[in-house]
């Protein structure tokens, strides 16, 4: 059986370098999607949508992999694209206010016919409260900025503002919305430890 290790190939995408901020194409790709809105550390909508978006993550996976002839792949990390009505909501730290899209990337291999089959499996199985919110679509950022935060989330504003500050310097502009990868387990990294890479798409 053939392992991958997508986030390997990919790795101009995710593993850039702490500290530096670089400059990446981000190309066309299919994720698992769930919306909703407010505080990311409070509201129940928020791990009910990361829950359900794993547990069809992880059946696709196994799916793939007990197939004949199939491959054994990691499931990718959860990513997050963060924005709100009035923007100054990230600045005040209103996070009432803030809007969110979490997503988990999903191989060139997953089709849409694959998605509905795992769906069906997880809904027998474990049946999260938000798997009816869930999409299967393609998501094109294309150029962006970004680094590697080290550390926890409340103490990322500085790594936003440098990666902000380089877009401005290179005479570009900020488009679409802010978007966060969560590179470690914060079930069992210690905060200090924690990885995210902290991305903002550019014109």
């Amino acid at each position: 059986m053939e392992k991958v290790d997508y986030k390997k190939q990919l790795k101009h995408l995710y593993a850039p370098s702490v500290g530096k901020v670089g400059i990446v194409d981000v190309p066309e790709m299919s994720f698992l999607m769930v919306d909703g809105e407010g505080n990311p550390n409070t509201a129940k909508s928020f791990s009910d949508a990361v829950e359900a978006l794993f547990s069809v993550a992880y059946t696709l996976k196994f799916m793939i992999r007990n197939r004949g002839g199939g491959i054994d792949y990691g499931v990718m990390p959860l990513e997050a694209l963060w924005w709100s009505d009035d923007m100054n909501a990230f600045v005040t730290g209103n996070k009432d206010a803030w809007k969110w899209t979490v997503m988990i990337m999903q191989p060139e291999l997953i089709t849409a016919a694959m998605v509905a089959e795992a769906l069906e499996q997880v809904k027998k199985k474990k049946n999260p409260v938000a798997l009816p919110l869930w999409r299967f679509e393609s998501f094109h950022e294309g150029r962006a900025a970004q680094t590697m935060h080290i550390g926890p989330f409340s103490e990322e504003g500085p790594t936003i503002e440098k990666v902000h500050a380089f877009i401005e310097e290179n005479g570009s502009s900020r488009v679409g919305k802010h978007h966060e990868i969560y590179l470690s387990d914060i079930r069992r990294a210690a905060p200090e430890k924690w990885k995210t890479i902290v991305r903002q798409p550019m014109s």
